[in-house]
């Protein structure tokens, strides 16, 4: 093959490729299908061009999309609408439970592995349980927990993240800095992979979180990493059916208050068959698919 001739194939070939590489066309792809996670979860692991697009663009289109109230009160007064972490880290925090082993705090008879969430509900008046008195003027998004059977006689557990706004210049980093609180040895962050403080050992875990969350005896513990993100555990307190029925009827005022529109964020991961469309002709049944291994393609 002569210079010209390599030259034309290569031309043709990167013309080829301009489709599926354009940013404008995957943008309107994913918002003909509602940005569906497991789909961005694949086109992603594609190649490093597909990667590289996700991570600057559609990794944060997705959670405007799943969660524009949420997003905009994360973004707001961030420089460059920056997250901390990125919009992977927090696309996977939004839909992604962490799982949970046992640490020098907490103690599990065996370990609970990760998983996707259909839907998740972040709350930042939970948010402000988790944070002690002097840090009450951070912002914090928190989950409800995810209810985990640990068969026997043993309470379940619950596990749940949540991620800080503007975390470089929040009171609770500060206070963390102020007390030389020092990193973790053993846990990383579930979502973007940074060292970690236990807010246990940084005795940073107030009496609300436990009563939030529905815990006795204060056995709870999470961790915030460098990036704003937190994930936990606690043992939840089994409830009776009088109690369960009450509860569901009920709620603070703050809770049941409409015009914060930013209080509660409900995401769902969009996923709406099992079946989606690669190319022209080729069909993947994604539920057969092993989601430990799409978990890692966020990272």
């Amino acid at each position: 093959m002569s210079a010209v001739q390599r030259r034309r194939f290569n031309e043709e070939s990167e013309s080829d490729d301009s489709g599926i590489l354009s940013e404008r066309i995957l943008l309107l792809v994913f918002e003909s299908i509602k940005w569906d996670l497991r789909v961005l979860c694949l086109v992603s692991s594609v190649n490093h061009k597909l990667r590289a697009i996700a991570k600057r663009i559609l990794w944060r289109k997705l959670c405007m999309f799943r969660a524009p109230r949420m997003v905009a009160a994360l973004a707001n007064g961030a420089p460059n609408g920056r997250i901390g972490g990125g919009w992977d880290a927090l696309a996977k925090l939004m839909f992604f439970c962490s799982g949970c082993e046992s640490t020098h705090h907490f103690k599990v008879s065996r370990p609970n592995p990760g998983h996707f969430t259909a839907a998740s509900r972040f709350s930042k008046t939970s948010g402000r349980s988790f944070l002690a008195k002097k840090c009450r003027g951070d912002l914090l998004f928190i989950s409800d927990p995810c209810e985990h059977p640990m068969g026997g006689e043993e309470d379940h557990l619950g596990i749940y993240r949540g991620v800080f706004r503007g975390f470089m210049r929040s009171k609770t980093r500060a206070c963390l800095i102020g007390r030389q609180a020092a990193f973790d040895e053993t846990v990383r962050c579930t979502y973007c992979g940074t060292r970690v403080w236990s807010m246990t050992a940084a005795r940073l875990v107030p009496k609300s979180a436990a009563r939030r969350l529905g815990s006795g005896d204060r056995r709870v513990e999470y961790f915030v990493c460098v990036n704003g993100h937190l994930h936990g555990a606690c043992w939840l307190v089994p409830l009776s059916s009088d109690e369960e029925v009450s509860d569901d009827g009920g709620g603070s005022e703050e809770d049941q208050d409409s015009d914060d529109t930013c209080r509660r964020q409900r995401v769902t991961n969009g996923s709406r068959s099992s079946l989606f469309i690669v190319g022209p002709y080729v069909k993947y049944d994604v539920s057969t698919r092993d989601w430990a291994l799409v978990s890692l393609l966020i990272l």
